[in-house]
């Protein structure tokens, strides 16, 4: 039986106010909140232009620019609730104008706080390096692992990423790692969605489901190493742990963090998306950082090269 109305449709999609606020920066907040007010005045003080009682023609009321601007900007303040309208009497749309402007200030205030509360708590203090870096296995930095491999052609994917909060405490940190891609069906030949739980090394080299951290420092970088389990000399690779990617479809790697808070007590989750075709990942190792425990982390040599990698001039085997 079809479907009798639109609404019963699918599929159905709703966009969530909060989440699409946290995502946006403040400044990128306050500039489409300044901008939304200033194209409200706008329009507002051209419907007031057009409806005023004048026996001015319709051309002489807006060829003065310097009163449309100044009306302009006194309905803005009446938008943000520092001001109000002065409406001609007997004029109702002057009257409907006015109090939209008015209401209109006195949400504004209660808008920009809930906006300063949601990104307030929707905490996500992970900065992660812009690309997965793929190197032979040997680089790891675990010395078992890297000495098991050390006449191995199998390459290793590292994901970085550092809390970036000063002031914010984050402890009990769990990384996972999965592989999502498409297939045709055998059934229908249509395309289906899999996922696959990738193994990253544990805090002794290890391929583990997870990798936990105790504590998470401000600023120290954390690598989340993830074996591919077959040689990688080009882009992109077509195995890991062995899943031929030969025949799959938008291939992406997701790697997701999970945390607490010291003194907060929330929980934070964040996750980061390496699309397999769209130059998420490069092949060499990530250029590392030099901890200085007598310098401040941000003055750590080798943050200005966070998101390069180390060079190998000549194509030389860089292993001692």
């Amino acid at each position: 039986m079809g479907s009798s109305g639109r609404g019963r449709a699918h599929p159905r999609f709703r966009t969530s106010v909060r989440w699409w606020i946290a995502g946006r920066t403040v400044h990128a907040l306050l500039l489409m909140a300044l901008g939304a007010l200033a194209g409200l005045s706008v329009v507002i003080a051209t419907a007031w232009t057009l409806t005023e009682h004048s026996s001015r023609s319709m051309a002489q009321r807006f060829s003065n620019g310097e009163r449309l601007f100044d009306l302009s900007l006194a309905v803005l303040r009446a938008s943000v609730g520092t001001d109000n309208l002065s409406p001609e009497p007997d004029s109702t749309a002057h009257q409907l104008l006015a109090t939209v402007a008015s209401v209109t200030g006195s949400l504004v205030p209660a808008v920009l706080l809930g906006i300063v509360l949601i990104k307030m708590f929707a905490l996500r203090p992970f900065v992660w390096r812009q690309r997965a870096s793929i190197s032979q296995a040997w680089t790891a930095d675990f010395p078992g692992y890297s000495r098991r491999h050390a006449d191995s052609e199998d390459a290793i994917i590292a994901v970085r990423f550092y809390n970036r909060f000063d002031n914010l405490s984050v402890v009990d940190l769990r990384a996972r790692a999965h592989l999502r891609y498409l297939e045709r069906s055998p059934h229908d030949g249509s395309l289906v969605i899999y996922k696959q739980w990738l193994k990253v090394l544990d805090a002794q080299g290890e391929p583990a489901d997870e990798r936990y951290w105790l504590a998470v420092e401000r600023g120290a970088p954390f690598t989340v190493w993830i074996p591919v389990e077959a040689p990688v000399v080009e882009l992109p690779f077509r195995r890991i742990q062995g899943k031929e990617l030969s025949g799959s479809y938008g291939v992406k790697l997701l790697v997701r963090l999970t945390a607490r808070t010291v003194g907060l007590g929330t929980e934070v989750a964040d996750e980061r998306w390496f699309d397999l075709e769209a130059g998420d990942f490069e092949l060499g190792r990530f250029v590392p950082l030099q901890p200085d425990l007598d310098k401040d982390v941000w003055r750590w040599e080798g943050w200005t090269d966070f998101d390069a990698l180390e060079p190998h001039p000549n194509g030389e085997d860089p292993r001692p």
